[in-house]
């Protein structure tokens, strides 16, 4: 048997169905931590530099997990020892998180639950490429996306529901309201659950079964030029340092310093990438960032800026909404938290519409193909950020968040799809994890920048945040037409469709 099998609609539901865990407590985080560093005492300017743990933890993460889990076989197989890791790490930082007695140690939980997150996150991406023939993968992507969507809409509407039950949405004696505390307790027990659900329900290929199949495209060993690495890292090493000197000198804030001391790193590391010879993880991840498949090199630009939206979605709507549209700045006032509840409310409705947009998606893909369907949906999401600041009653938000929710479900499924079929099977993971850098390095410069710019030029007012977001999303539509349309394989067996 050379063709990978094709699997039932149930099967790619239970590999998929542990999303739904991830997203919920992924979606707490995003709706909630916000909230719980102002209440905590943070100031909205230095609210980016407290999330900066989240994208850093992804940097470092995700990479060496898709090396590690290419590389790993036990009898719970290659990818879910590692969903079931990191859901044992992430259910732990839930409990704690809403209990959190001071900001820095709700910050340093922020730090302990992404790495955990995405410790689960990447090699669920992985998994696809490994279990499902390319036809089908872009149907699990799809199926992510729609469990994505669906455990957003439960997690991030959970306080706003409970306050309407009755449970109390005032902040108690560590300043969290119970709405919260309860929140974050439930999506504990559903992340853990589900997770649980896919390692039990599925098996995996082992190595050599994989390595075997047609669609494998085992690579060449990566051999880098070492004169170009020296030239890249001769460069991004000065202006890295450059910009460095400058920002201490000119006493900018120190968010643009850790970016820039990021660039002189990362400058550094190739220098050594030139000159080593080791087998090492390190070498061998580094050697594949510089020698990424040009689609990937592409796409990067997709996600640059796709993702620096979403970064300042997540951590300005709430302070953006309280202030814009409910006049209080005051985190202690019942405005500030009915605000906060209705951007709850608001998260939920764009994954909601996400969830549908899964459905939806595949058939613009037939109708438009990947890329004009990516600018078309990227674009209803820059709409959607850009129309908060012309509207002005809250309870209209929901209409932008239609947009939001087709953005969402794009950003999460066709890049992937673009992407997929161009990776040798034996590199699945760690490519993936490649990728995903492109997902994190955007929202560090968001939270290096965000603030500055702004302070500089909007009077520190955050709803501008989601203004600057809507432009970076049409800008994101404009370079998927730089990337190059797969060619259409075969029909699938589940939906009747050719796919790319």
């Amino acid at each position: 048997m050379t063709r990978k099998p094709a699997l039932s609609f149930w099967q790619i539901w239970n590999m998929c169905f542990g999303f739904l865990g991830i997203q919920f407590g992924f979606a707490l985080q995003n709706a909630n931590v916000s909230r719980i560093f102002q209440t905590l005492g943070a100031d909205v300017g230095d609210i980016p530099m407290l999330w900066i743990a989240a994208p850093l933890t992804g940097l470092i993460v995700q990479p060496i997990v898709g090396h590690y889990s290419d590389r790993t076989w036990n009898r719970l197989g290659r990818r879910r020892p590692y969903f079931l890791l990191g859901a044992v790490l992430t259910t732990l930082a839930l409990l704690w998180m809403p209990n959190s007695p001071t900001l820095w140690f709700a910050a340093g939980l922020l730090w302990i639950m992404d790495a955990s997150i995405n410790i689960s996150m990447e090699p669920f991406r992985a998994f696809v490429g490994d279990q499902l023939p390319p036809r089908q993968r872009p149907l699990g992507y799809a199926m992510q996306s729609f469990f994505i969507g669906l455990g957003a809409v439960v997690a991030s509407l959970l306080p706003w529901i409970l306050a309407r039950v009755g449970v109390s949405n005032v902040p108690g004696a560590s300043g969290i309201p119970d709405t919260v505390k309860y929140a974050f307790y439930a999506g504990a027990v559903v992340l853990m659950g589900s997770v649980l659900w896919t390692v039990m329900s599925t098996r995996e290929y082992p190595p050599e079964a994989l390595a075997a199949f047609d669609d494998a495209h085992d690579a060449a060993p990566v051999s880098v030029n070492a004169a170009a690495a020296t030239r890249w890292g001769v460069i991004c090493a000065l202006v890295g340092a450059i910009a460095s000197a400058l920002v201490v000198w000119l006493r900018v804030e120190k968010e643009v310093l850790l970016l820039t001391v990021g660039v002189a790193l990362f400058g550094l590391a190739l220098l050594w990438l030139s000159r080593t010879r080791s087998a090492g993880m390190a070498r061998q991840v580094l050697a594949d960032v510089f020698t990424m498949p040009q689609a990937m090199r592409r796409l990067a630009w997709v996600q640059l800026f796709s993702w620096f939206a979403l970064f300042a979605m997540w951590i300005y709507t709430t302070p953006g909404v309280a202030e814009h549209h409910y006049g209080t700045t005051d985190v202690h006032s019942a405005a500030y938290n009915d605000g906060a509840n209705w951007v709850g409310v608001l998260f939920a409705t764009y994954n909601g519409f996400a969830a549908l947009a899964a459905i939806v998606i595949p058939w613009m893909v037939r109708r438009f193909g990947l890329r004009v369907s990516h600018l078309i949906n990227v674009w209803l999401g820059g709409a959607g950020l850009l129309s908060f600041l012309l509207i002005r009653d809250p309870s209209w938000l929901v209409v932008s968040m239609v947009g939001v929710g087709f953005a969402w479900a794009s950003i999460l499924s066709l890049p992937y799809a673009l992407l997929s079929d161009n990776l040798p099977a034996h590199k699945m993971g760690v490519y993936m994890g490649i990728f995903n850098l492109f997902i994190v390095v955007p929202q560090l410069f968001a939270a290096a920048v965000l603030g500055l710019l702004l302070k500089l030029f909007f009077h520190g007012q955050p709803i501008y945040a989601l203004a600057l977001g809507g432009v970076s999303l049409v800008l994101a539509g404009l370079c998927v037409l730089r990337v190059g349309e797969p060619v259409a394989e075969s029909t699938s067996p589940l939906t009747g469709n050719s796919h790319a």
